[in-house]
C-alpha cells in the first residue's frame, strides 16, 4: 500500500486547502534559468551539488506513532520541455484521497535503498519502467505530520508510450512543465488552524486545461525544495 506525500492537513473530507487564507505569493524570489534545466545542467547540478538551505522540512505531528520510512520519486519527463510527472489519489483510498502527489509509498523491507523504493513504487503505481529512468540523487528527507520520513529521489525519465496506473491507488496522471513549478511566482504560502494548530503549507495551483490541479501540502513543499537546490 503506497503513503501519499501529502500530510500537511490531514482528513481532507474536512477542510478543502484551497479555500485556506493566502498568505502571500514568492514573485519576488528569482526563478531558476532555463539554461539550469536541461538535461545536463540537472546531472551536474546534483554531481556537484552547492551549499543550500531547504524549507518545510518538518511539519506539525498529528500521531503520535512510530516514524516510518518512505520514498517518492521526482520525475523529470525529458520532453521538448522538462515535465514533472504527478499523480492524483484514488478516491478509493481511505486516507489523502484525490490528492495530488508524487509515485511513492513507505519502504518495504526487501527494499535496499530509497531509490530501489521510489523506483518499485514508481513501477507498482503507474507502470514506470525502472529501464526509462536516471536517477539524479535525493533531495532532504521530509517529515510529515503523519510520521512519515519521506526521501525524494529526483530523477530523469525518458518517455515511454504508455503508463499503466493501478486503479486502486491512482485515478489520474498528468504533467506539469518543470519551467512552472521552478517560478516561484507560482508558489503560494497558505494557512489554517485545524483542530486547534496553526498549519502552513506551500501550493502550487496548476491549470492543465480546463482543470485545476491543486498541488499542495508534503508534495509542493519537496517540490519547493528542488526550487532551492536548483536556484542555489
Amino acid at each position: 500500500m503506497s503513503v501519499s506525500a501529502q500530510s500537511s492537513t490531514p482528513s481532507i473530507a474536512i477542510v478543502d486547502p484551497s479555500w485556506a487564507r493566502l498568505l502571500g505569493i514568492d514573485s519576488q524570489l528569482p526563478s531558476v534559468p532555463l539554461g539550469a534545466q536541461t538535461p545536463q545542467a540537472l546531472r551536474m547540478r546534483f554531481a556537484q551539488p552547492p551549499e543550500w538551505t531547504p524549507e518545510r522540512m518538518l511539519e506539525k505531528p498529528i500521531t503520535a506513532r512510530q516514524p516510518m520510512d518512505a520514498a517518492v520519486l521526482v520525475p523529470i519527463v525529458l520532453r521538448e520541455q522538462p515535465m514533472v510527472l504527478l499523480t492524483v489519489r484514488s478516491a478509493k483510498l481511505s486516507t489523502h484521497s484525490g490528492q495530488v502527489a508524487f509515485p511513492g509509498g513507505k519502504r518495504d523491507p526487501q527494499d535496499v535503498s530509497a531509490e530501489a523504493t521510489a523506483l518499485r513504487e514508481a513501477h507498482e503505481e503507474v507502470g514506470l519502467s525502472p529501464k526509462n529512468v536516471e536517477v539524479l540523487g535525493r533531495l532532504p528527507v521530509y517529515v510529515t505530520g503523519t510520521a512519515f520520513h519521506i526521501t525524494p529521489v529526483v530523477a530523469l525519465v525518458h518517455p515511454q508510450p504508455s503508463y499503466f496506473p493501478n486503479p486502486g491507488e491512482v485515478a489520474d496522471l498528468f504533467e506539469v512543465p518543470l519551467s512552472f513549478l521552478l517560478n516561484p511566482a507560482h508558489h503560494q504560502r497558505h494557512a489554517m488552524q485545524w483542530q486547534g494548530v496553526d498549519r502552513e503549507w506551500f501550493a502550487m495551483p496548476y491549470q492543465d486545461g480546463e482543470q485545476q490541479r491543486y498541488i499542495w501540502g508534503a508534495t509542493a513543499g519537496m517540490l519547493r525544495n528542488l526550487y532551492r537546490f536548483l536556484a542555489a
